[in-house]
């Protein structure tokens, strides 16, 4: 019979394609994670897995079993969450994701604030893209996601938290003249750096800057809001920065802050959850203390700006 234990197991396979980290990433040794493989490709009557001196691949049944496997681990999750559940508010696991343009800012302000609010809170963090989070939240792998809407996808809840007002950030020694506020024509877009694809807050650059002039802008395949102050704080262009990473980066980077002329450009964040989540209590507490942490920010930011 296949069980719950060589899915799982099969899971870690999957994601680590190593046998010796899947039996790290599943707690149990390496020749117990091999046998229970074996059983289940016995019992399945299909090779599962391709394993050679390059290293360890599914095969094409492999990734089909793998859909449904997941598929079936994610409904087990959530039948497990919800019977856990508690009468106290924020009690056990709640597993966030965070989109990398607001986790450095965010997070420190927020974990200390419900742990202190919340004390039986066991909170688990992953930072990624948006994207990813999403997939993550649909398969059941996150509670909750905090990222920029809107967000397109089935099956899920957002509501939203706080608008983050965009800034333009450029070297303190910047010779460059920007009157502030900042109005878009005063913009030389080939000195404007971006993220690299997949960040969304490189689209919502787009958006704000004249998509005309998109073939002058730059893209150094920057990972990070932190790498990219980086390079403006070396004279190697300007960027935009979102309100809620004002009081860190200015502390930290020699850039200047200027803000935009009326309306303000700026990014709608909320809090998404799967619509068949019992935990809408939970996730109504989780985004005041979210409100409130990004007030508190938005407070020191205003400090910052020009």
């Amino acid at each position: 019979m296949l069980t719950l234990r060589q899915m799982r197991y099969f899971d870690a396979l999957a994601t680590a394609r190593h046998f010796g980290r899947a039996a790290e990433l599943a707690h149990v040794s390496q020749p117990a994670l091999s046998a229970q493989i074996m059983e289940m490709e016995e019992h399945l009557g299909v090779k599962l897995v391709e394993r050679s001196r390059a290293g360890t691949f599914l095969t094409a049944m492999g990734e089909e079993v793998l859909a449904q496997v997941r598929a079936i681990l994610a409904d087990v999750d959530r039948l497990e969450e919800s019977a856990r559940q508690r009468p106290g508010t924020l009690e056990g696991r709640l597993r966030l994701g965070v989109i990398p343009t607001l986790a450095p800012y965010l997070v420190p302000q927020l974990i200390p604030h419900l742990r202190q609010r919340y004390p039986s809170i066991e909170i688990e963090l992953k930072e990624s893209l948006t994207d990813r989070l999403i997939a993550d939240l649909g398969e059941g792998r996150l509670d909750a996601v905090i990222a920029a809407l809107p967000i397109d996808a089935d099956g899920v809840v957002t509501r939203s938290l706080f608008s983050d007002r965009f800034f333009m950030a450029v070297a303190d020694n910047d010779r460059t003249v920007l009157m502030s506020p900042l109005t878009e024509d005063q913009l030389d877009l080939s000195q404007l750096l971006l993220l690299e694809e997949g960040h969304c807050l490189r689209d919502q650059a787009l958006a704000v800057c004249n998509t005309a002039g998109r073939r002058q802008l730059t893209s150094f395949g920057a990972t990070s809001m932190a790498t990219l102050l980086q390079m403006v704080a070396n004279g190697m262009g300007m960027t935009l920065i979102p309100e809620i990473a004002v009081p860190s980066e200015a502390a930290r980077n020699a850039i200047r802050i200027v803000p935009f002329a009326a309306p303000e450009p700026a990014r709608d964040v909320g809090l998404v959850w799967r619509r068949s989540n019992p935990r809408r209590r939970d996730m109504d507490a989780l985004a005041e203390a979210i409100v409130a942490c990004a007030r508190t920010v938005s407070t020191r930011a205003a400090a910052e700006a020009e």
